[in-house]
């Protein structure tokens, strides 16, 4: 199945370079548009950037019943009926972008807001999610009604609820790892017997069939990053006989990157599956010098035969909880705040964080207090330290950082959403560059007339940011190339039917942007800002951007992985 899927991507592609003048510039067909009637939509006489990696072309695009029906010559549809015509002259029209780690779960259940205004702000029309964590398969006792979901096919109910709830993107996920493993072991640290790996693969093999598209880890967070080589190996083994992709958050991304980058490989290897490693990056100045090794790495492997790529996000600084700072062991069966409270527990984890003796990544220690800047703390007593950075709220509290972190992280019981600059502006600009890189947000949607308190400006600006800053300003990949790896290398990646470009018979998933003006304008103070140069997005044909202002239509359909059995 995984080839069929593949495959509509591939022979699009062909008749795309089929339709190349002589001096190898693709120039559009020259056909009528299939199928009867009017049109609902033609874009004209836009620079058509068609996700193939080819130079841009003008052209019009013709749209009817949610699929692209027509690409031609610029005023070859003007004669033709139409519902609406949009013009995109001194644009680009590019098929719209796919977030390959997205989090905006919260935003497709309950009472989220499935608009996510801050992703169609920049171009996104579907959202992958999965990273360590899903709404299913959960245990039955965490189960909730709409929103989290247990029992054979938890997966396809989950699915099914966001189609339900409404979104403005498509949307799809991988199985979470860590969900799997909470469900086969819970919370305990140790390896996984033969039982709880039992239960393991069936939940796999289930959400499989039910439309994952593999299996996402995420190592550096307790409980996840329990599970050993031999446990990834064995979930991912039974994602392979339908076509799932092994995507990683990987164990290090500091001290011992290169070396997780070959635990990736191994489990890939091993398990029989393609590889996909999120948010690339060298984390601290020590290893910076580490990101050309890491790339050269991964096209050795990849020379040798190994399907190994990976996806980034265009910042200098990563963001996740303050716990990150935390060895994992003190996380163990959800005891984190039970044992920061205990005098005897929290020298201990103290004892660890000064003087390492395990093999963990202490962030704050990679950022150092200095870099780490907090975001997410709710308390109204605490709401004073938001925007603040660790060095300055210890110093003013009169404690050293890790009694800081600790006593932040015990009074709100919650991880703290937090803000590590750890990364060198060269190894971005150098990434972007790669061939087999794509682009992921690393966030949720975010609506700037709701937020309350400070993000991280991916939110807002991850798609917009490559293609103002990387591409128009700094020229480190070109329009043509920074578009292929924001939509059709995902599609293929991930065997995606029907997305990722701008061809007859695709759904009509279509961004026109201002190439001189299109750039992220959220910043690390000022977060909440909408992305610039976006005039229209197109949601299966539906606009959920229109010159500009967010719609509100909800047109976003499901996506599924090669395995889906249509249950």
């Amino acid at each position: 199945m995984r080839f069929s899927a593949r495959s509509s991507l591939l022979l699009a592609l062909a008749s795309l370079g089929a339709c190349a003048s002589p001096g190898g510039s693709p120039r559009p067909s020259a056909t009528t548009p299939s199928g009867e009637g009017p049109l609902d939509l033609v874009i004209e006489g836009g620079r058509i950037v068609d996700g193939t990696g080819n130079p841009w072309y003008p052209g019009d695009v013709g749209i009817r019943g949610g699929r692209i029906v027509a690409i031609t010559p610029p005023g070859m549809l003007a004669s033709h009926r139409a519902g609406r015509r949009v013009s995109a002259r001194s644009m680009v029209v590019a098929p719209g972008f796919i977030d390959i780690q997205s989090h905006s779960r919260p935003n497709f259940v309950g009472d989220g807001d499935g608009r996510v205004v801050s992703k169609i702000t920049m171009g996104v029309t579907t959202e992958i999610m999965g990273e360590a964590s899903t709404n299913a398969p959960v245990p039955a006792s965490q189960a909730r009604p709409g929103v989290a979901f247990s029992g054979p096919g938890a997966f396809a109910d989950w699915i099914h609820a966001m189609e339900e709830h409404g979104a403005a993107v498509n949307f799809g996920s991988f199985v979470g790892a860590t969900t799997i493993r909470v469900l086969g072991k819970g919370e305990a640290m140790g390896p996984a017997g033969p039982r709880e790996l039992g239960v393991m693969r069936e939940a796999v093999k289930n959400a499989m069939e039910d439309g994952a598209f593999g299996v996402a880890s995420a190592l550096i967070y307790p409980p996840g990053n329990f599970a050993s080589t031999d446990e990834l190996v064995e979930i991912n083994r039974a994602a392979a006989p339908f076509g799932g992709v092994y995507i990683t958050h990987m164990r290090s991304e500091a001290d011992r990157f290169l070396e997780a980058i070959d635990e990736a490989i191994e489990i890939g290897t091993r398990a029989g599956v393609p590889v996909e490693i999120y948010h690339l990056k060298a984390a601290g100045r020590r290893n910076w010098a580490k990101a050309g090794l890491a790339v050269a790495k991964i096209d050795s492997a990849r020379a040798a035969g190994v399907d190994i790529q990976a996806n980034m996000y265009p910042y200098t600084a990563g963001g996740t909880g303050l716990t990150a700072c935390f060895p994992p062991w003190a996380s163990a069966d959800g005891k984190l705040f039970d044992n920061l409270a205990d005098r005897s527990l929290r020298a201990r984890i103290r004892q660890e964080i000064e003087h390492q003796t395990e093999d963990w990544e202490n962030l704050c220690e990679l950022a150092t207090p200095e870099g780490v800047l907090l975001l997410g703390l709710d308390k109204p007593a605490n709401r004073k330290y938001r925007g603040r950075y660790l060095s300055d709220i210890a110093a003013e509290s009169g404690k050293d950082w890790i009694d800081t972190a600790f006593d932040l992280v015990l009074d709100e019981r919650q991880r703290i959403g937090t803000i590590y600059f750890l990364m060198s502006e060269e190894n971005v600009a150098m990434q972007i560059g790669q061939p087999w890189i794509k682009f992921g947000t690393d966030a949720g949607g975010e609506d700037p007339e709701t937020a309350d308190g400070l993000a991280h400006p991916r939110s807002y600006g991850t798609f917009t940011r490559v293609l103002g800053r990387y591409v128009r300003e700094q020229g480190a990949t070109t329009l043509e190339e920074a578009v292929r790896k924001m939509s059709s290398a995902v599609a293929t990646r991930l065997g995606i039917r029907d997305r990722g470009l701008l061809a007859e018979g695709f759904f009509a998933d279509v961004v026109v942007f201002d190439p001189s003006t299109v750039g992220d304008l959220a910043t690390y103070e000022e977060p909440h800002q909408l992305s610039a140069g976006i005039r229209h997005v197109f949601v299966n044909g539906v606009a959920v951007v229109d010159e500009g202002a967010v719609t509100g239509a909800l047109p976003g359909r499901p996506v599924r992985g090669p395995g889906w059995t249509g249950r």
